[in-house]
């Protein structure tokens, strides 16, 4: 659950009051302008007083609702407080009145950036006098309702939109409360099959130096099969001895390594590219692979080819406070600022809600003397210096990019790159010179089938 409350009466921000009358009052001035001309002109004094008084009164009722305090505390609260695209929250506003007086016939509808659909104006019950020092069933009331975002971001949620009509029904006047409050939407994470290496057969550099440093650690950490262990960790000699199917936990204890690489970047072939269907769908994907790999145990790095959006303190696109150049300090890319790196739990929590802020960014120009070499130079040596197992996700990459890819290979057991049906022939031509498996994918396949397609794949190399 996510709450925030606030004690405004007017909140500066995409809302402001309006002021109008409503199709009654229309007509009463529309029949008022329409019978002051024609009392005017046949010089109608009877008539001229009719359209006086049909006049006024809309005008009367305006100022009404115009100068009628108002003054409510507002308190909103998502449950849940972060929710995947496509999934339903809940959002219940608590409205209390602090005025001395009551507020009698309002309506409310709550504001929200495009792209979420909230419900139109609706009544409110009555409310009392606000009691001082204490408050109280009768001056406080509840609404609420659902939301559905259709896709990932953080949507700015309010504030609310309070209305009022004079006695007459004549004019109607709306007031925004409280202040907005963001709706963190993460990208759908699809539930893949395996326990997190089903398509990956190195295990981690950590994992290596264990078993070199100790040739009888699997003796030490044998356990009871499970469904869903590969048949390659059973432990033999353990089995024999014990009766049963016993497998390795080494893995357990050594934290098996994995690195995802998404293309971030804007027009990696050409300025004005965007792919903006193939993008979300390659984030869809990256988070799936993601979370099946932190669950599994797997630490995961993740490198963005466009400009660093994950790493901690890196402002969030489009906030007021962020520098006037927005790739200013960050490099990106496998030859950029090192990856952000997730483990555990917290890992996927982190991981999920960093994925609904990034977007597409227009790649940073490297120099002329970055020499692609992996594991030296400007090639982020500090973490890309091992070889794990590596899973690239890539919507549209240029010959730099491509090349960086190229040169990481070494450093990738095995290497797999969900290339996009957006990508170039020739930079997927390099990529399986080099001895990345390509899989094939486009902006209407299903994460679960590409993941499926690449085990297969696998499988069949083998």
């Amino acid at each position: 659950m996510s709450m925030t409350r606030t004690d405004l009466t007017r909140s500066p921000g995409r809302a402001r009051r309006q002021v109008r009358p409503t199709v009654r009052g229309a007509v009463f001035l529309g029949v008022g302008a329409a019978l002051f001309v024609l009392a005017w002109a046949y010089d109608e004094r009877d008539l001229l007083f009719v359209a006086g008084v049909l006049l006024l009164v809309p005008i009367v009722a305006l100022g009404f609702v115009l100068v009628h305090p108002l003054r409510v505390s507002v308190t909103r609260a998502f449950r849940p407080g972060t929710v995947s695209a496509g999934s339903s929250a809940a959002v219940t506003i608590q409205i209390r009145n602090l005025a001395p007086s009551p507020l009698p016939g309002l309506c409310w509808r709550d504001t929200a950036a495009k792209g979420v659909i909230v419900p139109p104006s609706q009544p409110l019950r009555a409310l009392a006098p606000a009691r001082a020092g204490r408050s109280g069933a009768a001056d406080t009331t509840e609404v609420s309702y659902q939301l559905q975002p259709a896709r990932r971001g953080v949507y700015p949620v309010g504030p609310l939109m309070l209305g009022r009509s004079d006695p007459f029904g004549l004019a109607y006047s709306e007031w925004p409360v409280g202040a907005p409050h963001d709706l963190t939407v993460t990208p759908r994470v699809t539930p893949l099959p395996g326990n997190g290496v089903s398509i990956t057969t190195g295990e981690g550099s950590r994992h290596e130096r264990v078993r070199h440093l100790n040739n009888d650690s699997d003796e030490l950490i044998a356990r009871e099969y499970r469904p869903g262990d590969p048949m390659r960790r059973v432990n033999w000699p353990a089995t024999a001895r014990h009766g049963e199917i016993m497998v390795r936990q080494e893995e357990q204890r050594s934290h098996p390594e994995a690195r995802i690489i998404l293309d971030t970047s804007r027009g990696g072939r050409g300025a004005g590219l965007r792919h903006d269907a193939e993008f979300e769908r390659a984030v869809e994907l990256a988070a799936s692979i993601a979370v099946h790999l932190l669950e599994g145990g797997f630490r995961l790095d993740v490198v963005e080819l466009g400009p660093c959006q994950l790493l901690p303190g890196r402002p969030v696109p489009g906030d007021p406070r962020a520098p006037h150049d927005p790739d200013e300090g960050r490099r990106g890319g496998l030859r950029g600022d090192d990856p952000a790196s997730f483990s555990g739990p917290e890992g996927v929590l982190a991981l999920v809600d960093a994925l609904a802020i990034v977007v597409q960014r227009d790649r940073v120009v490297r120099a002329a003397n970055d020499d692609v070499v992996p594991g030296r130079g400007h090639l982020a040596a500090s973490a890309l210096g091992r070889q794990v197992p590596s899973l690239a996700v890539l919507v549209d990459i240029g010959p730099a990019d491509t090349s960086d890819l190229v040169a990481l290979r070494g450093l990738c057991q095995p290497a797999v790159a969900f290339v996009f049906d957006t990508m170039g022939a020739a930079s997927i031509d390099r990529l399986n010179e080099a001895g990345w498996h390509c899989v094939p994918v486009g902006a209407a396949t299903q994460v679960a089938a590409a993941w499926a397609r690449a085990g297969q794949d696998r499988e069949e190399a083998r």
